[in-house]
């Protein structure tokens, strides 16, 4: 019996020195404040953008400070309940090992009970890093553990919120309940809603075994990128110079479970998770480096949905992020202009702001009878790297009835990480210094 994962609560970024992350969080990617946690040991804030919600740990580049924040977090987990401001370990929620470089390494899952999930998966054989712990303030209480999953640094915190009312965590402070309701209102030039889904980067011929774990400790069930996809090959992308395996996973449709939250009178979307692996004998890439600059296999990237993205990309580059832009060829591609025509857009606007355009492949266009409005696609865009290190990066992304992943836009993706390797090795010998260049992946 596997642990029924409800939503995706929140995801944790652990690094160095938070203080650009945090700026950027706010300034260039319009996300609000939402809580914060600050001791003599750790800094935790909270982000969200409709119900996608970052949180920013301060401490895991710190030797020192990290194992001391693991080793509160093992040493408080002893039954006890802690109080806000009244012994309150560092690195609450979460207790992830030390990292060499900058990260994200927590996908905090709410569940129904955490005590039961501990005992189902311990029995299963999963390794926790804090068993069940319970936190309260004048809201309620909070239960969580955390789990160590199967691919490298990853972790997984499990929390119950069924017996808390306040706005985020105990032991977070947050904003005015007024102004706390207000985050729930729509943006209207930057319209995101929630985590559309998240990627892993793994070794080569590691795809099953994780998988399998996820469908063993979460019930996760395999979801098809493609039709007629290979339950065992997953989606392949063979070309000259690219050789990607994906497949990817969903817990739980909320359809299923009954969640509502935070949309009101409305179903919230569930987060696919994508597992990306290189192929063998097809030289370095996305993969490879990801997993060479990350230290081992990790978060290489999430997506954001957006209701809107041409609205949402310009108002991020005004703010000042950073977008790859494929090669003017992309839009110009009798098949690509045609198919972005076919659906209502102009290639000149996507061009203009970086944007792919892909075809559900999926569908059955034989149905169609010619009818654009009912064709299923999809858009999207990359930011450069978010790190100093090229590895974890964002997507914007939005649907009209696509289920994919964007697999027909390989080719330009590897056309941009090619233009951008090579505009780093221009600048650094203008610059007259040697410089390791760096792959940004997707």
């Amino acid at each position: 019996m596997a642990v029924n994962v409800l939503r995706l609560h929140h995801v944790a970024f652990h690094v160095l020195n938070a203080e650009k992350l945090i700026c950027d969080l706010v300034s260039k990617y319009k996300f609000n404040l939402h809580a914060s946690r600050v001791t003599d040991r750790c800094r935790q804030v909270a982000f969200r953008k409709g119900s996608a919600v970052f949180v920013v740990h301060e401490g895991s580049g710190s030797a020192e400070t990290s194992d001391w924040l693991l080793g509160e977090a093992l040493r408080v987990n002893e039954g006890k309940t802690h109080r806000r401001g009244n012994g309150s370990p560092a690195g609450l929620y979460d207790a992830s090992p030390r990292h060499p470089v900058d990260t994200v390494s927590n996908v905090c899952f709410e569940v129904e009970n955490v005590e039961r999930s501990f005992k189902v998966l311990s029995e299963l054989g999963c390794g926790f890093l804090v068993p069940p712990t319970t936190v309260q303030d004048d809201h309620g209480l909070v239960t969580y553990s955390v789990l160590r999953s199967i691919v490298g640094n990853v972790c997984h915190t499990l929390i119950d919120k069924s017996k808390y009312g306040g706005g985020f965590l105990p032991g977070f402070d947050t904003p005015d309940p007024e102004r706390d309701c207000s985050l729930l209102e729509e943006d209207v030039s930057c319209p995101v809603t929630h985590f559309d889904h998240v990627t892993y980067a793994c070794h080569q011929k590691s795809t099953h075994q994780v998988m399998g774990w996820y469908e063993k400790m979460f019930g996760f069930r395999r979801f098809f990128i493609v039709r007629n996809e290979d339950e065992d090959e997953g989606c392949v992308i063979h070309d000259k110079g690219i050789g990607l395996r994906l497949a990817a996973m969903q817990y739980w449709k909320c359809s299923e479970v009954g969640i509502a939250l935070p949309f009101k009178n409305k179903k919230e979307p569930d987060c696919k998770f994508v597992i990306a692996e290189s192929l063998p004998n097809q030289g370095s890439n996305q993969v490879d480096t990801f997993l060479e600059q990350h230290n081992g296999p990790g978060i290489q990237h999430i997506a954001l949905y957006t209701k809107n993205i041409v609205s949402t990309t310009h108002t991020l580059a005004e703010a000042g992020v950073q977008f790859f832009s494929p090669p003017p060829a992309y839009y110009t591609e009798v098949g690509k202009r045609q198919e972005i025509e076919e659906v209502g857009h102009t290639p000149q606007m996507l061009a203009q702001h970086g944007i792919l355009l892909d075809a559900d492949v999926n569908q059955d266009l034989s149905s169609q009878n010619g009818n654009t409005e009912n064709k299923k696609y999809l858009l999207q865009v990359f930011t450069k790297p978010i790190f100093n290190e090229d590895t974890f990066f964002l997507e914007l992304i939005e649907r009209k009835g696509a289920t994919g992943f964007g697999e027909g836009n390989i080719k330009a993706l590897w056309k941009c990480v090619e233009a951008y390797m090579e505009n780093e090795r221009q600048d650094s010998q203008r610059a007259g210094a040697p410089k390791t260049v760096r792959t940004a992946q997707y």
